[in-house]
């Protein structure tokens, strides 16, 4: 019976030959998330939970296996090569698959949705800096010339905005690849409810902070999904979504949060998935005087990670949760053993407030998005840092903000202290050098070439084509023990992250950077 309720099995009369009409039951499946994202443009796409809608609509390249990010498998691409100086990349195009309106896919749409992405000079551009050129050589071979060596690039490859979609399809709604497409494409509002991609499902709505409704592409190219229908609906609070799914109006929540994890595992028809996370919390503190005030000062911002209680802030988001010892996150080769972490020091805090002119303290607002994220809620890890700080004379008035006006901030780089999180783009650690000086992050903290040590502007343009896996290890090492003294981020925790669903729910694996493949479902 509780199955039958979480399918919300929809009756439809269907028309026979005969004039009459039968009933048809409709497999739908209903999803909690709290949302992040504002647009469905996958060349555009940069927000964590868009991961999910891209997944089940596009397709890339390559991919990873739907459980882990331990290999890159073959997908669009039946194969590859690389040129011996590893800056010429070869991709041979599977010659079976169609896009959702029954056109075949070629290498020209391809360039088109590589093109687009990087000419557009949005959010996500930036992954394709090292690309030199993209070109089709025939109809199914794609030659991908890079400007540099680029160890992550197939990584990179994986992410939403490198997906593919119909070139001819989005030039006729007013997209283009040209060079000044991020001034003259208009095809962003077509993508809210429309689709252009070879994945199993389309695109039937959108209703921004409401719901986004998917259903089965009827020439997808591989295995049929099981689901005719999935409806993403919104729902910010962690509470709610648990409401949902104990009642059976939903099929899986997306944000459960850690205090909602034993009355989970209570209920024998609600199945629970935990793991440690991917993604990094973290203060930013602005590195531009006028913006941040006290927080810009470099002894400021080590006194900042020294007052933290990184244990008790670990506690916050329950089992998997995990401390990394600076940006690099746990799990990422490259990363730090967190045992080389830094624990809270007090006397040194205040040490280094008074050395930097603050012997009293000072007082400041902590601006963060309020919302939960993968069941971290946002404001009680800000109520804990505020209390931290208070300890050694720093007090921290509290800015909650909605999610998107936060964003947009934190972007311009206009936050002088607040909180974030950053889900990686691709699973390497050259992810992290965008918390280094002119980085997408380290822009945003207003940390350029002009006002940064010459010591690890070195050490990140180093990093960034060394190819040797010791070599490159130990560079990051060197970073990441810079990060502990210098710089102007605090990493928090890497939250754990937990996921609830009706426990006759098969198929469910999840995978850091899309979370679940929802194509892979059924009962």
């Amino acid at each position: 019976m509780r199955r039958a309720t979480l399918l919300v099995l929809v009756t439809l009369l269907v028309m026979t030959a005969f004039g009459g009409a039968v009933a048809q039951e409709e497999r739908v499946l209903v999803v909690g998330l709290s949302e992040d994202f504002h647009r469905l443009d996958p060349q555009r796409a940069y927000e964590p939970g868009g991961s999910l809608i891209h997944k089940a609509v596009y397709d890339t390249l390559v991919t990873f296996p739907s459980d882990s990010a331990s290999e890159i498998l073959p997908n669009l691409a039946a194969s590859w090569t690389i040129s011996d100086d590893g800056l010429i990349y070869t991709f041979i195009l599977r010659d079976d698959v169609v896009f959702s309106n029954g056109d075949p896919l070629t290498a020209e749409d391809v360039v088109f949705s590589f093109n687009r992405m990087k000419n557009l000079k949005d959010n996500p551009s930036f992954l394709a800096d090292t690309i030199a050129s993209v070109e089709a050589a025939d109809e199914h071979t794609v030659v991908l010339t890079l400007t540099q060596p680029d160890s992550a690039i197939l990584a990179k490859l994986i992410f939403d905005a490198f997906s593919v979609v119909n070139a001819e399809q989005v030039r006729a709604v007013g997209g283009t690849d040209a060079a000044d497409a991020s001034t003259t494409d208009t095809a962003e509002l077509w993508f809210n409810d429309n689709s252009a991609g070879t994945g199993p499902y389309v695109v039937e709505s959108y209703e921004p902070t409401v719901r986004t409704i998917l259903v089965r592409n009827p020439n997808y190219w591989g295995d049929a999904p099981y689901f005719d229908r999935i409806i993403v609906q919104n729902m910010p609070e962690s509470a709610t979504q648990k409401l949902a799914l104990e009642a059976g109006d939903i099929a899986i929540s997306m944000d459960v949060a850690p205090d909602q994890v034993s009355a989970f595992e209570a209920n024998p028809n609600i199945t629970v998935f935990s793991s440690r996370s991917d993604t990094l919390i973290f203060l930013l503190m602005n590195q531009d005087p006028e913006i941040g005030g006290p927080l810009s000062n470099p002894r400021v911002q080590e006194a900042v990670r020294y007052a933290l209680d990184y244990e008790g802030l670990r506690l916050l988001s329950g089992t998997g949760t995990e401390t990394p010892a600076a940006m690099v996150p746990i799990g990422f080769i490259g990363a730090i053993d967190p045992a080389e972490a830094l624990t809270r020091d007090l006397d040194r805090a205040r040490e280094l407030l008074a050395e930097a002119g603050y012997p009293d303290g000072f007082t400041t607002d902590l601006r963060y998005p309020d919302f939960n994220y993968i069941g971290t809620e946002f404001g009680l890890v800000a109520q804990k840092v505020q209390a931290d700080l208070a300890e050694v004379g720093i007090t921290v008035n509290l800015v909650p903000e909605e999610f998107q006006t936060s964003l947009d901030a934190y972007r311009a780089g206009q936050q002088g202290f607040s909180q974030w999180l950053w889900n990686p783009d691709y699973h390497d650690a050259l992810d992290y050098v965008e918390f280094l000086p002119a980085g997408v992050v380290g822009n945003r903290a207003n940390w350029t070439d002009e006002n940064a040590d010459p010591e690890i502007l070195a050490l990140r343009d180093a990093v960034r084509v060394e190819s040797n896996l010791d070599v490159r290890n130990e560079l990051f090492r060197q970073i990441q023990l810079y990060e502990q003294e210098s710089g102007p981020f605090a990493p928090l925790f890497q939250p754990g992250v937990h996921f609830a669903f009706d426990s006759a729910l098969q198929g469910f694996n999840y995978n850091s950077q899309w979370r679940v493949n929802l194509a892979l479902l059924s009962y």
